[in-house]
């Protein structure tokens, strides 16, 4: 068996908005009758085990003050794709930094999705991501509305 009722009912509580506190686990831990310590450990074994294969969080980022947001694409090649994607990465208004495969006639393989308070600290993060990366051939692509933001379900 890959999983036994406790690890469903981990998942079930895992697959919703996890409460924001600095214990998360203790009410699920008390109504499952298990110690804290024993759900983390679950938690872990699942991941270990490919199961779940990540935990993260979703951004409501106009919830949290980001009103402008862009997915900029970046032209790279395979020299500096893995270093460029870690400068990406670090800057705190990046949420999403990933390389993708594209059509030949869209030379553009390195995406990333920024968020920012205004158009002009949008416009000054793509401009620092460049002179930092080094990538000065990109197109920032707007978000025009959010269709959805939602955490997979499994189980009911």
């Amino acid at each position: 068996m890959l999983y036994d009722k406790l690890d469903r009912e981990i998942i079930k509580f895992l697959q919703g908005s996890l409460p924001l506190e600095s214990r998360p686990y203790a009410e699920l831990a008390e109504h499952l009758q298990v110690s804290e310590e024993e759900i983390v450990a679950r938690i872990g074994s699942l991941a270990d085990r490919g199961i779940i294969r990540r935990l993260g969080a979703v951004l409501r980022h106009q919830r949290a003050g980001y009103r402008v947001n862009a997915m900029v694409a970046w032209k790279t090649d395979v020299s500096n794709q893995d270093r460029s994607g870690q400068i990406m990465a670090e800057f705190p208004q990046v949420s999403h930094c990933y390389l993708r495969e594209v059509p030949p006639d869209f030379a553009y393989n390195l995406f990333s999705m920024i968020h920012a308070r205004s158009e002009e600290e949008l416009k000054h993060l793509v401009a620092e991501i460049s002179l930092r990366t080094g990538l000065d051939d990109y197109l920032v692509i707007r978000s025009i509305k959010e269709m959805k933001k939602v955490s997979m379900e499994y189980y009911r």
